[in-house]
Protein backbone atom coordinates (compact mmCIF):
# COMPACT_ATOMS: atom_id res chain seq x y z
CA UNK A 1 0.00 0.00 0.00
CA UNK A 2 1.73 3.16 -0.96
CA UNK A 3 -1.46 5.70 0.00
CA UNK A 4 -5.15 5.77 1.50
CA UNK A 5 -7.59 5.84 -1.45
CA UNK A 6 -9.51 8.39 0.45
CA UNK A 7 -6.37 10.68 0.85
CA UNK A 8 -5.31 10.33 -2.58
CA UNK A 9 -8.32 11.12 -4.12
CA UNK A 10 -9.11 14.33 -2.28
CA UNK A 11 -5.16 15.55 -2.85
CA UNK A 12 -5.90 15.30 -6.44
CA UNK A 13 -9.39 16.74 -6.64
CA UNK A 14 -7.83 19.93 -5.03
CA UNK A 15 -4.89 19.91 -6.56
CA UNK A 16 -2.62 19.97 -4.28
CA UNK A 17 1.13 20.08 -4.63
CA UNK A 18 2.80 17.17 -2.86
CA UNK A 19 5.43 14.27 -2.16
CA UNK A 20 5.55 11.07 -1.24
CA UNK A 21 8.20 10.02 1.09
CA UNK A 22 9.32 6.59 1.53
CA UNK A 23 10.82 5.34 4.89
CA UNK A 24 11.19 2.12 6.95
CA UNK A 25 8.17 0.20 8.52
CA UNK A 26 7.48 2.56 11.52
CA UNK A 27 4.89 2.15 14.19
CA UNK A 28 4.21 5.70 15.67
CA UNK A 29 4.60 8.80 14.28
CA UNK A 30 7.72 10.24 15.60
CA UNK A 31 9.31 7.05 14.80
CA UNK A 32 7.96 7.55 11.17
CA UNK A 33 9.89 11.15 11.17
CA UNK A 34 12.74 9.49 12.49
CA UNK A 35 13.22 7.20 10.09
CA UNK A 36 11.99 9.49 7.25
CA UNK A 37 14.96 11.75 8.60
CA UNK A 38 12.70 14.88 9.32
CA UNK A 39 12.29 17.15 12.39
CA UNK A 40 9.47 15.37 14.18
CA UNK A 41 8.10 18.93 15.23
CA UNK A 42 6.95 18.93 11.45
CA UNK A 43 5.24 15.62 11.60
CA UNK A 44 1.79 15.59 11.92
CA UNK A 45 0.43 13.09 14.58
CA UNK A 46 -3.37 12.31 14.48
CA UNK A 47 -5.03 11.90 17.96
CA UNK A 48 -8.39 9.92 17.76
CA UNK A 49 -10.83 10.70 20.92
CA UNK A 50 -14.51 10.12 21.10
CA UNK A 51 -17.36 11.38 23.57
CA UNK A 52 -18.42 7.85 24.46
CA UNK A 53 -21.80 8.95 22.47
CA UNK A 54 -20.10 8.11 18.64
CA UNK A 55 -18.62 11.03 18.32
CA UNK A 56 -15.06 11.58 17.19
CA UNK A 57 -12.78 13.94 16.77
CA UNK A 58 -9.25 13.74 15.08
CA UNK A 59 -6.39 16.17 17.39
CA UNK A 60 -3.63 17.17 15.22
CA UNK A 61 -0.05 18.21 17.39
CA UNK A 62 3.67 17.99 16.35
CA UNK A 63 5.12 13.98 16.82
CA UNK A 64 7.01 15.08 19.43
CA UNK A 65 4.23 16.49 21.33
CA UNK A 66 2.10 15.01 24.02
CA UNK A 67 -2.02 15.66 23.94
CA UNK A 68 -3.11 17.43 27.03
CA UNK A 69 -7.10 16.05 27.24
CA UNK A 70 -7.96 19.03 29.47
CA UNK A 71 -6.98 21.46 26.72
CA UNK A 72 -9.22 19.98 24.31
CA UNK A 73 -12.45 21.78 24.19
CA UNK A 74 -15.34 21.54 21.81
CA UNK A 75 -18.15 22.33 22.94
CA UNK A 76 -20.00 20.69 25.79
CA UNK A 77 -18.60 17.33 25.09
CA UNK A 78 -16.31 15.00 27.06
CA UNK A 79 -13.28 13.69 24.97
CA UNK A 80 -11.43 10.20 25.94
CA UNK A 81 -8.66 8.53 23.80
CA UNK A 82 -10.39 6.48 21.34
CA UNK A 83 -9.25 2.66 21.30
CA UNK A 84 -7.83 1.12 18.11
CA UNK A 85 -10.44 -0.96 17.54
CA UNK A 86 -13.13 1.98 16.87
CA UNK A 87 -10.54 3.19 14.66
CA UNK A 88 -10.46 0.32 11.86
CA UNK A 89 -14.42 1.40 10.84
CA UNK A 90 -13.45 5.00 10.69
CA UNK A 91 -10.29 4.36 8.18
CA UNK A 92 -11.29 1.64 6.46
CA UNK A 93 -8.50 2.70 3.65
CA UNK A 94 -5.71 3.07 6.19
CA UNK A 95 -3.70 0.55 7.68
CA UNK A 96 -4.16 0.19 11.75
CA UNK A 97 -2.13 2.73 13.88
CA UNK A 98 -1.04 4.77 10.19
CA UNK A 99 -4.22 7.60 9.85
CA UNK A 100 -3.33 10.82 8.03
CA UNK A 101 -3.39 13.91 10.05
CA UNK A 102 -6.86 14.75 8.02
CA UNK A 103 -9.56 13.67 9.42
CA UNK A 104 -11.79 16.60 7.64
CA UNK A 105 -11.44 13.83 4.85
CA UNK A 106 -12.91 11.17 6.93
CA UNK A 107 -15.83 13.38 8.16
CA UNK A 108 -14.16 14.12 11.62
CA UNK A 109 -13.90 17.45 13.29
CA UNK A 110 -10.28 18.53 13.59
CA UNK A 111 -8.07 20.93 16.01
CA UNK A 112 -4.87 21.84 15.30
CA UNK A 113 -2.25 22.69 17.26
CA UNK A 114 -0.68 25.90 16.75
CA UNK A 115 2.89 24.82 16.61
CA UNK A 116 1.91 22.89 13.25
CA UNK A 117 -0.63 25.54 12.46
CA UNK A 118 2.53 27.97 12.37
CA UNK A 119 4.34 25.97 9.93
CA UNK A 120 5.17 26.62 6.02
CA UNK A 121 5.11 22.52 5.36
CA UNK A 122 3.89 19.53 7.15
CA UNK A 123 4.77 15.27 6.78
CA UNK A 124 1.59 13.54 7.51
CA UNK A 125 1.07 9.59 7.68
CA UNK A 126 -0.10 8.78 4.03
CA UNK A 127 -2.32 5.65 5.71
CA UNK A 128 0.55 3.14 5.59
CA UNK A 129 3.86 2.48 8.04
CA UNK A 130 6.03 3.17 4.75
CA UNK A 131 5.04 6.52 3.34
CA UNK A 132 4.09 9.99 4.76
CA UNK A 133 3.05 12.63 2.44
CA UNK A 134 4.70 16.85 2.57
CA UNK A 135 2.70 18.92 1.56
CA UNK A 136 2.06 22.97 2.35
CA UNK A 137 0.48 24.40 5.45
CA UNK A 138 -1.94 25.83 2.20
CA UNK A 139 -2.66 23.05 1.08
CA UNK A 140 -3.54 21.15 4.14
CA UNK A 141 -5.67 23.82 5.18
CA UNK A 142 -7.56 23.70 1.71
CA UNK A 143 -8.40 19.83 2.37
CA UNK A 144 -9.25 20.64 6.20
CA UNK A 145 -11.04 24.05 5.83
CA UNK A 146 -13.17 23.99 9.49
CA UNK A 147 -10.23 22.83 11.58
CA UNK A 148 -10.09 24.95 14.37
CA UNK A 149 -6.69 26.05 15.64
CA UNK A 150 -5.80 25.65 19.85
CA UNK A 151 -3.33 24.38 21.92
CA UNK A 152 -3.55 20.61 22.65
CA UNK A 153 0.34 20.22 23.72
CA UNK A 154 1.47 20.22 27.53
Amino acid sequence: MRMAETLERHLQRAHCDYKLVEHEPSATSLEAARKAHIPAARMAKSVILDDRRGHYLMAVLPANRKLDLDKVRKGSQRWQLSGEQNLVGLFKDCQRGAVPALGALYGLDMLIDPQLARLADVYLEAGDHENLVHMSMDDFFNLAPNAEVCELCH
